[in-house]
């Protein structure tokens, strides 16, 4: 009998409806910051939306999976609290660009990754889920009020009734849906003159007191966050999600410094990879790099025509239906941690490190940090959780 052919290799790129719908899928993480970044702080519309768009897509060839690039959050929300400039943010993106490097190159990476249990990455990414699913409800659902939170529930409707579903994308249609509540309702009274001109990034160096200001206010906080959700909970989704296309620490840690070396110097906000997001576009169809590609084409159009009215345009869309995006997203994250349910103890400091993300200041560095010791005491024997009846102290009778 002769020998059967082996089915071809995955396609990398594929460009169809399903990859433009799950390219949706991280939008509603990405466009409120980058709004609200622009706004706040003073960034170049024109560099931040191309820097970022070029970066998706060359991302999206590189790895031929829907690989997403993130703003980075945590630097995002000091940056937002503290309104600080954007030399300040650029020299934060270019500190940890730096030390991403330097933990790749010397092979710690790795190293960080073989001692950080897998329940403690589930950890990671449920807390990250939980925060994730609170700012849709609390912050983005209740945007426009009354309306916004109908619109929302119609939203969260139409993804429900139409996931399962091949023909019509759901994303595409919520998307419409906002598109069609945005020029119904938003559009009357927003000055569109100007808003259409082209733009190229601007090159700028951060000087020293910003880069060192930006190590010490942005990148430290940042840099837990990055280990745990941006590296290694993010190669555990793709091992998770496409086991066949896996992608290492390694790698992702190289191409997180790189796209932090480089964008700082145009402008671009600093990003990285995210479990999140990969979770996102997987969820909403993609499964190739076509979805990140699209995504990126569309930031760059933005930034190369509409930059000049960016803010404003994109303020007319509902941030509801970016909400229920997001919390779709979030409410996936999550539910990764149901390969750690069955063992009670691994549950337990699952449940753990996700308090410490939510509930502590530098909840990241104290969830993956203490995490990974108990996680390390309950293996050897060392430490007993309530799950193993470390609660139950007091003698039984009888």
């Amino acid at each position: 009998m002769p020998p059967s052919n082996p089915p071809p290799p995955p396609a990398r790129l594929r460009f169809d409806r399903h990859e433009l719908a799950g390219a949706f899928g991280d939008i509603g993480t990405d466009l409120p910051l980058l709004i609200a970044l622009i706004a706040t702080c003073g960034l170049d519309a024109a560099s931040v939306c191309v820097v970022f768009g070029l970066l998706q897509i060359a991302t999206g060839v590189l790895y031929g999976i829907p690989m997403p690039v993130q703003p980075l959050k945590a630097m995002a929300a000091i940056m937002l609290a503290q309104r600080l400039s954007a030399g300040t943010l650029a020299g934060g993106g270019l500190v940890i660009g730096a030390a991403m490097l330097a933990l790749t190159a010397t092979g710690l990476l790795d190293a960080l990754v073989r001692v950080v249990p897998k329940e403690v990455v589930r950890g990671i990414q449920l807390g990250l889920g939980i925060t994730l699913a609170t700012l849709a409800l609390k912050e983005y659902a209740r945007a426009d009020g009354v309306p916004g939170y109908a619109l929302a529930l119609v939203a969260v409707a139409v993804l429900l009734v139409l996931r399962r579903q091949q023909r019509v994308p759901a994303p595409l249609v919520v998307m419409g849906l906002g598109l069609l509540y945005a020029v119904c309702f938003k559009l009357e009274g927003v000055p569109l003159d100007g808003v259409v001109g082209l733009r190229l990034p601007t090159f700028r160096a951060p000087t020293t007191h910003e880069i060192s200001q930006g190590a010490l206010l942005l990148a430290l906080p940042q840099i837990p966050l990055s280990l745990g959700n941006s590296v290694i909970a993010t190669s555990q989704t793709t091992r998770d999600l496409f086991p066949d296309r896996a992608v290492s620490v390694r790698k992702i840690g190289f191409t997180y410094a790189a796209m932090n070396l480089v964008a700082p110097w145009f402008g671009g906000v600093p990003v990285c990879h995210g479990c999140g997001g990969l979770v996102g576009f997987h969820g909403f169809g993609a499964r190739t790099g076509g979805a990140p590609v699209m995504y990126g084409a569309m930031y760059l159009l933005l930034g190369l025509v509409f930059a000049p009215g960016f803010a404003r345009v994109v303020h007319v869309f509902p941030m509801p239906v970016l909400g229920v995006v997001l919390l779709f997203e979030a409410v996936a994250l999550m539910m990764l941690v149901r390969d750690v349910a069955a063992e009670a103890s691994a549950l337990w400091v699952a449940l753990a490190v996700a308090a410490a993300v939510v509930g502590l200041p530098y909840g990241y560095v104290v969830g993956l940090v203490v995490g990974t010791l108990i996680a390390w005491g309950v293996r050897r024997g060392w430490v007993r959780t309530p799950a193993t009846g470390a609660l139950d102290t007091k003698p039984t009778k009888g």
